[in-house]
């Protein structure tokens, strides 16, 4: 998620021309954007990482369902 907001961050100061950013070549931002799109469709899927979030959500909602169906 870092990777995103750096790279929105830089595409906004280069289209408005912020300091040293406006000499910045749009190319380096599009190879962040490629970097990104490669981590997120093909290297975290590779590493399992999207299915750990996953399970983690799954298992963190039943464990709120125990709690709250031994409260009452």
């Amino acid at each position: 998620m870092p990777l995103i907001i750096v790279i929105a961050l830089l595409t906004a100061l280069r289209y408005f021309e912020f300091g040293p950013f406006a000499e910045l070549s749009w190319w380096w931002i599009v190879g962040l954007m490629a970097v990104a799109y490669i981590w997120f469709e093909f290297i975290e899927k590779l590493l399992g990482l999207d299915k750990r979030k996953a399970h983690e959500q799954l298992s963190k909602s039943r464990e709120e369902r125990v709690k709250k169906a031994f409260k009452r």
